[in-house]
């Protein structure tokens, strides 16, 4: 299993969900991306070298943005942003900036 950071807009993020079934959604969706770091979508344009994945909590759409960062001793997937979909990859291009 790959290791993880968090960058701090994503730690404010979690550190504020109140929800815990949610909190467990992403929970098990970051442990399936250390297992499997192409589980999500690869994006291209203004976010080429990201990847997304999708996670359906309560008919709600949240979205998880990381990357796979290359290291000497391996690889670290680094999760960027969390959130809804609404209005996400907007904040998220305006924080890859």
């Amino acid at each position: 299993m790959l290791p993880v950071i968090y960058t701090p807009i994503a730690e404010k993020y979690f550190k504020k969900l109140k929800d815990k079934s949610l909190k467990n959604a992403y929970k098990e969706a970051i442990i399936n991306i250390r297992e499997n770091p192409n589980v999500g979508d690869v994006k291209t344009g203004d976010l080429k070298g990201l990847y997304s994945l999708d996670i359906y909590h309560n008919r709600i759409n949240y979205e998880l943005a990381y990357r796979i960062s290359k290291l000497d001793n391996g690889d670290m997937v680094v999760i960027i942003m969390a959130g809804t979909r609404e209005n996400f990859y907007k904040e998220l291009k305006q924080y890859m900036k």
